[in-house]
Parts: structure tokens; sequence; C-alpha cells
């Protein structure tokens, strides 16, 4: 094949393009990433990596200057040689430079042409930056900006109370400065159970967090002292950085594919079906959450609105009259953020899986029922399947039984007592199809529910699993019993 020819291009580097072209030219396929920035992407330099190196120093009670230190040193100091050796040692072609479509079967890198059988789009998502009066005249971070350089603002205000915010609250509390998250939906992550969101403000509150619940950023203007933030309750806020953690929106626009007859809009996601192939002629009906709306997307357990059957993205992915697929053999594929489809970096993982697969010609379709969604924060949030906000949104009657840490002996072990569990069941299937919890470990411990929600396990055999004493997973064993004994 000649130099310019590929059988597969792959535009964008993140987690799941680097697994897609690995995988694939592994598997013998001639293979090319397009990459504009770093080959990685945002979860090794911006996101996963330097986010849990940060809240790890925290909880370990270092120094500023010895938690940035660290944190520079997991992210390979923004140097993405070593991910570029990996992919050549895969036998992967990288092109450096922006890619558009110029037509069917063809990329265009910075000008020059490459052809292609199959496009994979990859390409990930970016803050969304709501619109407030003067926010754009005073210093304004993202999570880019707050996760790779050195200051340590005095006074940080976080606009969003999702993942992300909540986290970046966390990390700069613990450090020392004086933080204010302003979410307008009125309580901390807003897609999840409740309790979730509460027992989280109450850690954020013992460590000073300003939480300003129900308010929106209304204006912005510079201070003497800073920046100054009004709210549509009347309160005043002074800052010297105010943190976007608001959103994020698919990297979709400048990208070609309307010569593919691919329909874009700005903001909203690529349609894809359940094989992960992109739908043609339609974009996704979801976008970036709004500011504070607590839904954000991208590595770390963002948080994505879910239908209560395990679907995500609802309507734009498949159901209900959307537009036709890609014509088979060769055809246009989306993974990651950029599909609006359960956003974190490891269900980005598992669309890549399904691509590779589909692309090598072994049909995989892809389940959303049971994508863990995490906030790594002290204590950690764990979320999976349908929450009781998607049922409520779907019209799915759920049945519900908790049980809070202090029960186990592990708490008191840990001398952390702080914690629930809740698992929700489907009142009409008799399955187990939901759970959150809020505790110490909660992302470790909380793995077989996943599996149980995804293997659509029965209860009767959940409720006969005999847990390791002393564990938090204890913690399930009584709302199980409740839940089978009430279905």
């Amino acid at each position: 094949m000649s130099q310019n020819h590929f059988d597969v291009i792959v535009l964008g580097g993140g987690t799941a393009g680097e697994r897609v072209a690995a995988d694939l030219a592994l598997a013998g396929r001639f293979v090319a990433l397009v990459e504009n920035r770093l080959v990685g992407g945002e979860s090794p330099y911006f996101a996963c990596v330097p986010s849990k190196s940060l809240l790890l120093s925290a909880r370990r009670g270092e120094t500023w200057e010895l938690a940035v230190a660290r944190r520079d040193e997991v992210t390979g100091n923004l140097d993405d040689d070593r991910a570029v050796a990996r992919m050549a040692e895969a036998g992967v072609t990288v092109l450096r430079g922006w890619g558009r479509v110029a037509g069917p079967g063809v990329l265009d890198v910075d000008g020059v042409p490459h052809h292609f059988a199959d496009l994979v789009v990859s390409t990930g998502s970016e803050p969304a930056v709501p619109a407030v009066e003067g926010l754009a005249d005073v210093p304004v971070w993202t999570s880019d900006e707050a996760l790779t350089v050195p200051d340590l603002p005095r006074r940080l205000v976080v606009l969003g109370g999702g993942p992300v915010g909540c986290e970046m609250a966390q990390v700069y509390a613990a450090f020392g400065s004086a933080v204010t998250v302003v979410e307008a939906s009125g309580r901390l992550l807003a897609d999840e159970a409740p309790f979730a969101g509460e027992l989280l403000a109450g850690a954020l509150r013992r460590m000073g967090v300003d939480l300003r619940l129900g308010a929106e950023p209304a204006r912005v203007e510079r201070g003497p002292g800073g920046p100054r933030l009004w709210l549509s309750d009347g309160g005043v806020v002074e800052a010297d950085r105010i943190l976007v953690a608001a959103g994020r929106r698919p990297r979709v626009e400048g990208l070609g594919l309307e010569a593919l007859g691919v329909t874009v809009q700005g903001g909203r996601p690529l349609a894809v079906d359940e094989t992960c192939r992109v739908r043609f002629g339609g974009a996704g009906a979801s976008g970036a959450s709004g500011a504070g709306a607590g839904g954000e997307a991208g590595d770390d357990g963002t948080w994505s609105p879910q239908a209560a059957d395990g679907t995500a993205n609802g309507e734009a992915n498949g159901a209900g009259g959307a537009p036709p697929m890609a014509e088979p053999g060769g055809g246009v594929w989306a993974a990651g953020d950029v599909t609006g489809v359960a956003r974190t970096t490891h269900a980005a993982r598992y669309q890549a899986r399904v691509v590779v697969s589909n692309i090598l010609g072994k049909r995989h379709e892809a389940d959303y029922r049971a994508i863990p969604r995490v906030v790594y924060t002290a204590p950690t949030v764990y979320a999976v399947g349908v929450s009781p906000v998607h049922a409520e949104r779907a019209g799915t009657r759920l049945i519900m039984a908790g049980r809070d840490l202090s029960a186990t002996a592990r708490a008191s072990v840990e001398a952390e007592d702080r914690g629930r569990v809740e698992l929700y069941a489907d009142a009409e299937r008799g399955l187990l199809v939901g759970a959150a919890a809020v505790g110490l470990y909660a992302e470790e411990w909380m793995s077989e529910i996943a599996l149980a929600i995804r293997a659509e396990t029965p209860l009767s055999l959940l409720t006969d699993v005999v847990h390791a004493f002393p564990t938090f997973g204890e913690a399930v064993e009584a709302p199980l019993r409740e839940l089978a004994g009430r279905l």
C-alpha cells in the first residue's frame, strides 16, 4: 500500500483513538493516527491522571509544591514522546497536524491528502464556557489550566458542581485556597441519587468550601482585588481565579464530515448505532450542559444522562427515527466523548474495542447499562446503571433499598463511618438496574454490582454471595436481601 493510502485513519489520538489505532495495526491493518495536540489525549495530561495525583497528594497532606512536582512527573511534563513510541511499536503511522475530510475516502492533514477505507472519529470533547457577561474579560481557567499550572489561587470560584467541579474544589481547598462552588441546579451531582450529592456537599463544607447552590452566575467584572462575580440570587463573590467546570462539548466542527454526508451541529455529539458506526445525515441530540447543570463530559467519571433501559444519548443514538447508518464495507465510525455516550475514559476504551471488532468483521454491539461513573473525592462517589433521576425521566418505577456504611465492621476499623450504598431494582423486571455509593474505596468494592447489572444476575443468586469480613462490600448484603424479599 502506498505511503498515503491506509486501511484505517483514526482522527484524534486520545484514549479511544490510541486504542483503536494500536489494536487495528496489531491485527494487520495499515493504520494512521492523526493528532494535532498530544498523543494520549485529555486523560493522561489534562484530566484523569493529574487530578487523581493531586487528590492523592491532598489526602497524604503533602505540600502544594510537592503535589505539583508529583503531578508533573506522572503526566510526563506534557511530553507525548513515549506515547508516540508506543504507537510506532504497534505499527501505527502518527500524522501530526489538523485533519479534515476533503471528500469520500480522503483526509487532508495540514493540506496533504491521505486516503482511507475506514475513518474513525475520536476527537473527544472540550470545555464548554458559559455565556456569562464579562467572563471573557477576567482570568478564567478550565480544567486544562487547573491541572497543569503551578499557581495556587488565594480565592477560587468554581462554576459547576459536577464531578470535575467537585474534584477541583476539594483539591484546591485541601491546599489552602478559599473555594466557592456555584451550582445552578440546587445540589451537587444533580443527575445522581440525592444522597450522593448531599454527602459530598457535607464533606466539602467541612473543608471550608462555600457552596452556592441554586444560584447562577449573572455577570463578572474586574474589581480592584480581582474578578467579582454577581449571582442570580443577589450574592457577590470575590475571586483571584474563576474555574469553569460547567460541562464539555464534543469536538465535531471543522472536521469536514459534511463531505461524507454527516450532518454536524456545533456542541452536539455524532450519532452512532449500536456498533459505533456513525449514522449518516444526523447529529446527536445531547450536547454540553449549561453552567452549573452538573452534567460534565470527559474523562474521570463524568455524568451523562442515561435512559432507564440502560441506553445513553437516547434518541440521538438509534431510537425513534434516527438517520440511516453508513453503508457496509468501509465506513465512518466514532468512539469516545465525541459520541456523547457514557462519557468517561473507561467508556471510551470500551467503545474502542467495539469499533475494532466491527472493523475486523466481528460484530460487536455496545451495551452501556453498567458503565461506572466515579467522582474520586474523599469520600468517593460511585454510581452505575440507572439512577433515580434517570428513572423518573423515563417513567420507570424503581424499588430502592439502602444501607449506611456505619453498619459495617470495616467502618469501625477504618474510623470512617461516613457513607451509604443504595441499590435500585426495576419493579417490573425484578432485576437490579442501578446503584450508588458514597464511601471510602467505593470505586473498588462496588465493582461486583456493575457486573451484576451487566449480567442481569438474579437477586436470588446475589443474596447468596459471601463477602469477606470485615469489608465495606458487606454493606450490599442487607439491601440485596431486602430487594429480593420485595420482588
